[in-house]
């Protein structure tokens, strides 16, 4: 058996110095991590960075000396001249930063070039928006962007091609906001959240464009290159509210055209509004569109007292309630028709089952009529009814502030409305009518008192004359009395006559007087529209205020016409034709046999065919007049007498027919003897 060889043992060498020096060492180190534990290395490290400045790198490699490892020092010359020259090169450094960060000018474009440039954008961008809508709802925003420019052109361009932009994407209903409709927490679909997200895209850029639209109308002329611009959105907010009455924001579009109708200065842009509010005003199938025109006209007049145009007041002559609603109405209340109650039927047995079809059908059909937005008459009454209270409400204030140019168009519109005035409001307006004949006469008689036109300032409001409108006091006192007759016409008059006690004896009288007078007028047989050369002599304010007579639609009968429809209805009244008494009939024939000895050929047709019709109704009652043996009255006919009554008719004879049969014109001849067989044919 082999022994097992004997462990060697690895003997140390003897210490030497390089030995001494390692110990020493690893005592230093032990040392060293003693005291590591007792020192505050943030706080130096936060003095040494506050109390000195920060050393220079040093690039050199360590070098090993005597077994230790030492960093090789610069000598303090070559440190000096490592930060000269870091110097140096931080200032090149910035200087080329200096450079990178100056801006490039761009050359300057041409105008004509970023108007074709702006063009192929909006026709790009417009395409992009007929083709693809919900996919290219970003594109409104940039249509936006566009119209931001200083150019004239790009804004017009910009202006046009967003109406037209507009007008194809707006929808058939109004767009809620996303919160009104979707409950919290609802998940939708793919389609429909891209379909609210085109709409809210749609909404939010075409409150822009009203805006734009709004602020660019009011621009004033003369301002360099901006003329047009003016006119350009006034045209698009009368596109885009005749073509969407329904949409939203409508109401700012209303405001842009009132706006524009407050100025009393005509123009294209003035017509453009006018024509845009009346297709608005008889399009209008829901009423709240025309009720929120109406209200904002109401409220333009009042703000400006009522010197606008007296087109404007025409507008209401446009509602659609005047043939629709059946309501009666004043300027404080409404008053709607009784709906009958419907006959009680007799009930019909139905099973459980069948009950519960019919709830069920009646349930669908009342989804189908709101789907299909179906007009509601209760809201359509109750819009009108709120419409009607605000046009009766303006008419009467301008009945009380006696506004002269306007006066022809209320009193024609009052008229219009007379079958939807309350009886209640109906003595009122009898009252004021009787006060501006008053006035009228007051007025008339002052101007041709030469006095008072003497001791009056011929150099006093020289500058107000021209705003100041002419008055016609003769004209406005036939339009009164021919607007209480057509009031008492339009109501059921008997019924209305008894219960009120109506007394309109004061416009018979008034027309009596005035009947003389109005056969001298050399301009009876003058409209609005005639052809008629200015008169020299008279001030420039009056041939001014003619020439903007001329385009009226409204107020535009001659003075004959207005005397023709007084006295129609004064003598052949249409609710009860037989009760004129004979006193009125006879002095008001002997009256017209006169004037027509002095009004021009047509006037004297007019009125000889009056008396013709009044021959046939009641012939037998003035027949007197055309033979002296049968004269009833004693005494001697006054035709200046203060009422017809007191004029003791049937004293005259009728002997102006004799002269009127000599007449040049022989229409006016054959008027006579058609007159005269009339009459006499009835005895």
């Amino acid at each position: 058996m082999s022994s097992r060889p004997s462990k060697k043992r690895k003997l140390t060498p003897p210490q030497s110095e390089d030995e001494g020096d390692s110990l020493s060492s690893a005592k230093i180190q032990r040392s060293f991590f003693q005291n590591a534990a007792k020192w505050d290395l943030l706080e130096d490290q936060y003095k040494a960075r506050k109390g000195k400045k920060k050393e220079k790198e040093n690039t050199r490699l360590p070098v090993k000396r005597d077994g230790r490892v030492q960093a090789v020092v610069l000598p303090v010359e070559n440190l000096k001249e490592i930060d000269d020259d870091w110097l140096e090169d931080d200032g090149e450094e910035a200087e080329e930063e200096e450079e990178e960060q100056k801006p490039i000018e761009e050359p300057a474009i041409p105008v004509k070039q970023q108007i074709r440039t702006a063009k192929e954008e909006l026709a790009k961008l417009a395409s992009a928006l007929n083709e693809e809508p919900y996919e290219n709802a970003a594109a409104f925003k940039a249509l936006t962007k566009i119209g931001e420019s200083n150019i004239p052109a790009i804004v017009t361009l910009s202006l046009v091609t967003r109406m037209a932009v507009y007008k194809d994407l707006i929808p058939g209903y109004r767009i809620r906001p996303i919160s009104d409709d979707r409950p919290p927490g609802e998940k939708v679909s793919k389609e429909v959240r891209t379909i609210q997200t085109f709409e809210q895209s749609l909404v939010s850029g075409y409150q822009t464009y009203v805006r734009e639209l709004a602020r660019y109308a009011k621009t004033r002329r003369g301002a360099a290159g901006w003329d047009g611009i003016a006119s350009v959105a006034i045209t698009c907010a009368s596109s885009l509210l005749t073509a969407h009455p329904h949409f939203n924001f409508r109401s700012d579009l209303i405001n842009i055209l009132v706006w524009k109708l407050s100025s009393r200065r005509t123009d294209a842009d003035f017509e453009k509004c006018l024509s845009a509010l009346i297709t608005l005003f008889t399009d209008d199938d829901e009423g709240r569109p025309s009720f929120e025109a109406v209200s904002t006209l109401c409220r333009m007049m009042k703000a400006k007292d009522f010197l606008v145009h007296e087109s404007v007041v025409t507008l209401f002559l446009h509602l659609r309630l005047i043939s629709e609603f059946s309501g009666k109405a004043s300027n404080e209340s409404v008053d709607l028709p009784m709906v009958e109650s419907r006959k009680k039927q007799k009930k019909v047995f139905r099973t459980k089952r069948e009950r519960k079809n019919l709830k069920e059908e009646r349930a669908l059909q009342k989804d189908m009529d709101q789907a299909s937005a179906n007009v509601l008459h209760e809201e359509r009454d109750r819009m009108q009814s709120e419409c009607l209270k605000a046009v009766f409400a303006t008419y009467f204030r301008i009945l009380k502030l006696r506004t002269p140019h306007l006066m022809g168009t209320v009193l024609e519109g009052l008229a219009k409305f007379s079958h939807l005035i309350n009886q209640q409001f109906f003595g009122d307006l009898l009252e004021a009518l009787k006060d501006l004949i008053r006035y009228s006469d007051a007025d008339e008689n002052s101007s041709e008192d030469p006095e008072a036109a003497a001791g009056a300032d011929p150099n006093d409001d020289d500058d107000d004359d021209d705003d100041k409108p002419t008055r016609n006091p003769t004209r406005e006192a036939l339009l009164c009395t021919a607007t209480a007759f057509a009031l008492l016409a339009g109501q059921d008059a008997h019924n209305a006559k008894a219960d009120l006690h109506l007394d309109l004896s004061f416009f018979t009288t008034h027309l009596w007087q005035t009947l003389l007078p109005l056969s001298q007028n050399a301009d009876l047989e003058l409209g609005a529209r005639s052809l008629h050369l200015p008169d020299p002599d008279a001030p420039a304010s009056s041939s001014s205020s003619r020439a903007d007579t001329r385009s009226n639609k409204v107020n535009l009968q001659t003075t004959t016409v207005l005397l023709v429809r007084c006295l129609t209805a004064v003598l052949l009244p249409p609710w009860n034709m037989r009760s004129t008494p004979p006193l009125r009939l006879a002095a008001f024939a002997k009256q017209l046999a006169t004037a027509s000895l002095h009004v021009p050929e047509r006037s004297a047709q007019a009125l000889l065919a009056l008396l013709a019709d009044v021959g046939s109704a009641h012939g037998r009652k003035i027949a007197a007049l055309w033979n002296t043996e049968e004269r009833k009255g004693d005494g001697v006919f006054d035709a200046l007498a203060r009422a017809e009554e007191a004029s003791n008719p049937f004293a005259a004879t009728v002997w102006e027919g004799e002269i009127l049969r000599r007449h040049y014109c022989p229409k006016v001849r054959d008027a006579v003897k058609m007159m005269e067989k009339s009459i006499m044919s009835d005895r």
